[in-house]
């Protein structure tokens, strides 16, 4: 059996997140879909993570397995010619087979964008989130850079998260301005439900007052939800890269840089 590696994107408005569900159109069925249709057989997929409703994907890896003698140019222009065009084929290549798109992923890197401005713009629906109030990104910048380091996130995920342990490690969060848009960029080892959404909110809360700019060390500590901002909505949260042992952050940071 060949074990592909697939790189895709998607804008997430659609869909209800990334993992196949029972009752909701989800990316993971279109692309499953599309690809045993092309294979002319079942074919599962692994995703490298699971979005919410509503979240994009700028770089979303998954790995299959199959028989088939296709070669990885024919995947990508076959399988662009079959997802509808909120679904883009970026890159195949063969991979061991044992390679995991889940599994094997180190790290993740989120970016969320707000069109920060008293005015619609009808070109940013569902891509960017809408906030009037004036954002000071200096501020929420510096902000920002207590999440640095390794913690412990309960504070700052979903009541409803299942996970046992909830000590992730950010590596990165910068906050910056271009234009109208404000852009919060993080990167880490892992994500908890929701997570990047409430870091996000939670710095909308200081930048409004309603948390002091040194707030969020004692929210880490307190390991309460109540304790940190808002959930902000999903339609400004793109997973932006995923990185893997093969290749290090700052090789596919410059690959990123080299297609601009």
């Amino acid at each position: 059996m060949r074990n592909f590696k697939v790189t895709i994107r998607y804008n997430g408005t659609a869909y209800h997140g990334w993992q196949r569900q029972n009752n909701s159109l989800a990316v993971q069925q279109v692309f499953e879909q599309a690809l045993s249709s092309l294979l002319e057989q079942e074919t599962t997929v692994n995703g490298c993570s699971r979005t919410d409703a509503g979240v994009h994907a700028r770089q979303f890896v998954l790995n299959f397995s199959t028989d088939s003698t296709i070669s990885c140019r024919g995947i990508v222009f076959a399988m662009n010619s079959r997802l509808p065009d909120d679904i883009g084929v970026i890159s195949c290549e063969e991979a061991p087979e044992d390679f995991h798109a889940r599994y094997d992923c180190t790290g993740k890197e989120y970016e969320y964008i707000i069109h920060n401005s008293e005015y619609k713009d009808p070109f940013l629906k569902d891509t960017a989130y809408r906030s009037w109030y004036p954002i000071d990104e200096k501020k929420l910048d510096r902000a920002a850079k207590d999440f640095i380091g390794e913690h412990d996130f309960k504070a700052f995920c979903c009541t409803d998260c299942d996970k046992e342990n909830t000590v992730r490690r950010i590596d990165r969060f910068d906050v910056r301005r271009e234009g109208e848009l404000v852009i919060f960029t993080v990167s880490g080892n892992g994500f908890l439900y929701n997570m990047v959404r409430i870091m996000v909110g939670t710095l909308l809360f200081i930048n409004e007052g309603k948390l002091p700019e040194n707030a969020i060390p004692q929210i880490l500590q307190s390991l309460d939800r109540t304790k940190a901002g808002r959930t902000v909505p999903p339609q400004g949260l793109y997973l932006n890269k995923v990185f893997y042992p093969s290749i290090s952050k700052e090789e596919c940071l410059q690959q990123q840089a080299d297609l601009k």
